[in-house]
């Protein structure tokens, strides 16, 4: 895991909050991931951007600087990792307080019932489906099928496999790392996810590599 360096955070108040994570691989990749979100964020008003798997909430922090037309949700199923969520979401008036969310449930049991079926616009998750049980990615986009307007976004980053082959090295090594932590973890492998995609009503439309052996793949509610 990486190493996490505490700031203090505060809110509107001036009142002092939690301490921020932060993660310095989450500052080394949010430029190069808003380099193309932005290729694909329109301009209108009233959009809705849902984060699935916020983590340490940098990256939707970073983002909501850059669209202030968006509303930004994050959502983490981890407890402890909401204090630092709020904590960046309380410098944005356009950042929601983060909701624990598991992705594996009907998006009808979220946050009480408040979400609503094609009401999002757009839908990222980074660096949750290779450390997380298969079970996670079938939830994502069972839920972005029914969550995503038409013509809305699903955007992943992270490692992947492409038609059964991982590379480089580095990334077979870190697959193998990832399944001795726990069976049930390890890169997946687009042509799957595709396949999961289209169950769901989303089409793949575009694969861009990323710094680090990653790729932020773009889907779109068909």
């Amino acid at each position: 895991m990486n190493t996490v360096i505490h700031s203090a955070a505060y809110h509107r108040t001036g009142i002092m909050a939690t301490k921020k994570l932060v993660y310095p691989a989450a500052d080394r990749n949010k430029d190069p991931i808003l380099s193309v979100l932005q290729k694909y964020i329109q301009h209108g008003p009233d959009q809705i951007f849902l984060e699935v798997s916020s983590g340490s909430g940098q990256h939707v922090a970073h983002f909501a600087s850059y669209f202030p037309q968006i509303t930004f949700c994050p959502s983490e199923y981890e407890p402890k990792l909401l204090h630092s969520i709020s904590a960046y979401a309380n410098e944005f008036a356009n950042i929601k307080p983060p909701l624990r969310i598991d992705i594996t449930k009907n998006f009808r049991n979220w946050d009480n019932g408040s979400f609503k079926e094609a009401s999002i616009d757009y839908i990222y998750n980074a660096n949750m489906m290779h450390i997380s049980p298969y079970e996670c990615s079938i939830g994502l986009f069972e839920n972005a099928g029914e969550l995503l307007k038409d013509n809305g976004f699903l955007i992943t980053y992270g490692p992947y496999a492409v038609d059964g082959k991982i590379t480089p090295e580095s990334n077979v090594n870190f697959d193998k790392s990832l399944k001795l932590q726990d069976p049930s973890w390890g890169l997946r492998d687009i042509k799957d996810l595709k396949i999961l995609a289209e169950k769901n009503g989303i089409k793949l439309i575009n694969i861009v590599d990323m710094p680090a052996n990653n790729k932020t793949i773009i889907w779109k509610k068909c």
